[in-house]
């Protein structure tokens, strides 16, 4: 059973090519298995050891396991309402916290595949690293004490690519930050935003915002309650909204021109 959905959508930014336009710092490679296709950013990476087998190894774990559990239940891959976790006290821990995410945004369990993987991936890679970023289509888990500067890609809107985020800490952190659309990517989606981008403590917990939020714009004048809304999540710290030449922002991050 795929993970993902494999047919892309018109508007898809399925190649990736600003992966290349990230600073040259570090150790950076691909990494892709079946659907999933990881971008990997390395700060002062341990010697002797294979990132890419290590990465590859660590992301087939988690996929083995995810696939899986979907082939068990194949109503829960497809629900799009909250699952509770209590119903699978057996589920694996990246499973449960897809539940746990989603039951927060109030939207079904795969919402949040993509930031989920990036950061099991991400957390098991940082154990070698002083930094680490795993990029899964737009979706990001990083960590690590620097500074961050990220780029939002929303499609044909005017601020697409012009408009960023910078996300910084004194001291070493990690988080998700990910982005949902009505209009660009292959991910289902209720709503008409050109993008949605969460900052969240953990990768599944800002997919899955990211996808509920999105789902409520439909006009520019949506932005603003659909980022407060997004705010009001315990475990949201970011969010900004993007609809055409319109976009609304709050939260512990710093808008850039870029």
């Amino acid at each position: 059973m795929a993970i993902e959905e494999k047919q892309p959508h018109p508007h898809s930014y399925r190649e990736r090519s600003y992966r290349g336009l990230v600073g040259d710092g570090g150790l950076s490679f691909a990494v892709r298995i079946e659907e999933s296709d990881l971008w990997i950013n390395i700060l002062q990476p341990e010697d002797k050891i294979d990132w890419e087998s290590l990465t590859s190894e660590r992301l087939l774990h988690y996929r083995t396991q995810l696939k899986a559990f979907l082939q068990r239940y194949p109503d829960w891959g497809s629900s799009l309402s909250p699952v509770p976790a209590a119903d699978y006290p057996f589920a694996p821990s990246l499973v449960r916290g897809m539940m746990t995410a989603s039951s927060l945004a109030q939207v079904g369990p795969m919402a949040a595949v993509a930031g989920a993987l990036a950061e099991v991936v991400g957390r098991d890679l940082s154990r070698h690293a002083a930094g680490v970023v795993v990029e899964n289509g737009g979706d990001i888990f990083l960590t690590g004490k620097r500074e961050y500067r990220l780029a939002i890609f929303a499609g044909t809107s005017p601020l697409s690519s012009r408009l960023g985020i910078k996300i910084e800490n004194s001291r070493p952190f990690s988080c998700g930050v990910c982005t949902s659309s009505g209009r660009v990517g292959h991910s289902l989606s209720m709503g008409l935003a050109d993008a949605v981008t969460i900052v969240a403590e953990s990768g599944a917990l800002a997919d899955a915002v990211a996808t509920a939020t999105a789902n409520t714009v439909q006009l520019k004048n949506d932005l603003p309650v659909a980022v407060e809304k997004a705010l009001a999540i315990e475990g949201v710290s970011g969010a900004v909204a993007v609809c055409g030449d319109g976009c609304a922002a709050g939260g512990q991050l710093e808008l850039i021109n870029l």
